[in-house]
């Protein structure tokens, strides 16, 4: 609530009288002048405020400030390890440097564009909204510099020769991916009831930023999907044992031995910058997709991306005779080209 001004007497002086902050004042202004009284309270109270706003400053937490991120719907899957690293630390206390120490001792081996992902911009956005909220002073935190310049996709005839080394069970779920765009994490959380394979679509739930979107995949990938029975309910997408898949954070690493092995039997690149590891799938869908379609807004929704610039470093550079030789191999990414399937997949 604000200071009020009051006269105890006709043409006596004006007194301040109020809480704010949870501070009570009464006190005179020591001037019967109006304008000069308002003048004082104004700044009494900008005082106050001053004060109580640095002392929230300088004792408000990571782990307060987390928790009215989360309450705003923030996104929260990267957030443990964080919390307890920073537990008991103040906001004034995380800087570039407390960053440094933190991804040396969390994330020693990971790459850049992870260190950016799990740990500077949950951060990053816990300490923005904490600035808005006036419980730190705003700060700038730096990002690792990520080279996008060399990321491997796959040429049809490539993926083709691995694709006929996978087993029966991990060519339905690299068939799906490379027909949706979807990421390992988004495909082995694909639930049966949410596959709609009369339409070739499916519905993501367990996305990477939370927010569920439906996909879309062409006739090739059907096939790829359906070549085995499909389970009625539960997990779309089983082991080799028929078992649902045990899920871990953005590694791929369920997929990945089995993945590996198919790779180097079709002598794909197993080291360096053009090394083929499972995300690679999704920058083959983005060349794919966009080199038939040339329909870039489609592209950033199916692909879940909240922003031009991240679909971008997705979307490389093909050759001009790459939209053919996907049709050569029954890749056609053009919706309404593709012709009804009159028959579905059997489940059981």
């Amino acid at each position: 609530m604000p200071l009020k001004l009051r006269q105890k007497t006709p043409g006596g002086n004006w007194h301040i009288r109020g809480t704010v902050a949870g501070i009570y004042v009464e006190r005179s202004t020591g001037t019967s002048n109006r304008k000069q009284a308002e003048a004082i309270r104004i700044r009494k109270e900008a005082e106050i405020l001053q004060r109580a706003a640095l002392g929230k400053k300088a004792t408000a937490t990571f782990e307060e400030a987390a928790v009215n991120y989360l309450m705003a719907d923030g996104e929260g899957r990267f957030l443990p390890p964080l919390l307890l690293h920073f537990a008991g630390k103040k906001l004034s206390e995380i800087d570039n440097a407390a960053i440094n120490a933190a991804a040396q001792q969390l994330y020693p081996k990971a790459a850049p564009s992870t260190i950016n992902r799990q740990l500077i911009s949950p951060i990053s956005a816990i300490m923005n909204m904490a600035a808005e909220d006036k419980l730190c002073d705003p700060i700038k935190l730096r990002r690792r510099k990520v080279d996008t310049k060399v990321t491997r996709w796959l040429t049809p005839e490539e993926f083709e020769a691995f694709a006929a080394e996978l087993p029966p069970h991990l060519a339905r779920i690299i068939g799906f991916m490379v027909g949706s765009g979807a990421r390992v994490r988004e495909t082995l959380t694909l639930q049966a009831s949410t596959f709609y394979q009369g339409t070739r679509q499916a519905y993501l739930v367990d996305t990477k930023n939370g927010h569920p979107r439906m996909v879309e995949f062409p006739e090739r990938a059907r096939q790829m999907i359906c070549a085995a029975d499909l389970p009625e309910t539960g997990e779309l997408f089983l082991t080799s044992r028929g078992k649902p898949y045990e899920l871990r954070d953005n590694t791929g690493g369920q997929i990945k031995t089995t993945f590996n092995k198919a790779r180097d039997r079709a002598g794909l690149e197993s080291k360096g910058p053009r090394k083929v590891t499972p995300h690679t799938i999704r920058h083959t869908w983005a060349t794919w997709f966009y080199s038939q379609t040339k329909d870039f807004g489609k592209l950033l929704d199916l692909g879940g991306w909240a922003d031009a610039d991240t679909a971008n470093i997705y979307r490389k550079i093909a050759p001009d005779d790459l939209p053919e030789r996907l049709l050569q191999h029954g890749w056609d990414f053009r919706r309404g080209m593709q012709p009804n399937t009159s028959t579905l997949c059997a489940v059981r």
